[in-house]
This record gives C-alpha cells, structure tokens and sequence, in this order.
C-alpha cells in the first residue's frame, strides 16, 4: 500500500508569528533610534515575544507518513507509529490516543464556536467510520472544511486502510515510537527572561 506524505503547518500561525516578529523588530529599532543604551536593557522582552511567537504559532506542524504520524508541537516532537494509535480525536484538538498515553496535535485545534456554528451537513461527508461516536454521533471538530476535521480524516484514511488491509495486525512496537523535547525552544525562553529581568533591574 504507497502513501503520499502529508505535511501541515497552519497558514494561519505562520502569518501571526510573522506579524509579531515584525512587530517587536519595529520595537527594537524605534528604542535603539531614542536610546541605544535603553535598547540594550529593553530588548529583551520584546525579543521573548518574539521567540515565543515562532515557537507557538511558527514551529507546530503535524506529518502524516508511510509508517506513522510526527507531531511537532511547540516543546516537544512526537513519532506515533500506525499500530500503536488506538483511537482519533477531535474534541479540542486532533489528538492521537495510544495505549499508553494522548498526543495532542497543537497545529489542529478544534473550532471556535462562531465557525462550528457556520457548520452544514455537507461538511461531515465521507467522514470515516471510527469517528463516529454513540449513536453514529459526529463533533463539529470532525467537519472535514475544519483544520482538525481534516487531518483527523487523512489520519483515520490511512490508519483504518492499514487496520483493515491486516497490516496491523502484527501488534505494536514499543522501541517504533519516540519523543523529543526542543531543548533549543526551552533554552531561548529561558535565556530571554532572564536577560529581560537582569535589563529591568540593572
């Protein structure tokens, strides 16, 4: 069975990350234009916003692959392979659920209220069957024309193909999934507060 890779990252995020990276930089250079010497002590803020902009709207993407789904959120990147997902999730963010834990998605959050009021049954079809609750009951969340309604039916596309072609059958493999933390994101954060309160109070 071939995949064609899918890769998301929020236009969205990306546009707003931008924004505020523009934003502080404007900040940066009015303050050095005043005062030089203030630009040194009062960047740094300015600088936290904007790392923590691309960090939490710039960096989050989800990959769905041949052998499983990569989600990158802002802290930590997870690797879930295709046996070891248990069920799919839309309730406030596409999550994945292992038999050991949840995995969030932080670029697929599910809709406002104001969108899943605009919502219409055409948006629900061709949603696959394991998304579908008691009673046959589908959450806004699921709508395909919504960011999480739409990864979760690539992911659940994919995942119920392999679950009924057998090629899940063999069971989970616990060394295929991993985790890891975005120690250089961790690091900037801290460094930047630190500098900011050091450029307060000196």
């Amino acid at each position: 069975m071939q995949f064609v890779d899918v890769h998301y990252r929020p236009l969205g995020g990306r546009i707003l990350a931008v924004s505020v990276v523009a934003i502080a930089a404007m900040g940066i250079v009015a303050i050095a234009v005043h005062n030089p010497v203030d630009a040194l002590r009062y960047c740094w803020p300015l600088l936290l916003v904007a790392a923590l902009a691309v960090i939490l709207f710039w960096a989050p993407q989800l990959s769905v692959q041949a052998h499983g789904v990569t989600v990158a959120n802002p802290f930590r990147t997870v690797f879930v392979s295709w046996p070891s997902i248990r069920s799919i999730d839309t309730r406030w963010s596409l999550t994945l659920t292992t038999a050991t834990r949840k995995v969030g998605v932080w670029a697929a959050p599910a809709p406002s209220r104001h969108r899943a009021a605009g919502l219409s049954r055409s948006d629900f079809i061709g949603i696959g069957p394991s998304a579908q609750g008691q009673h046959q009951s589908l959450r806004p969340s699921d709508a395909i024309s919504t960011p999480s309604g739409n990864l979760a039916q690539v992911v659940r596309g994919r995942w119920e193909a392999l679950r009924e072609s057998g090629a899940l059958d063999a069971g989970t493999d616990p060394s295929a999934d991993w985790t890891k933390i975005n120690v250089p994101a961790i690091a900037t954060i801290v460094a930047l507060v630190a500098a900011s309160v050091v450029g307060a109070v000196v």
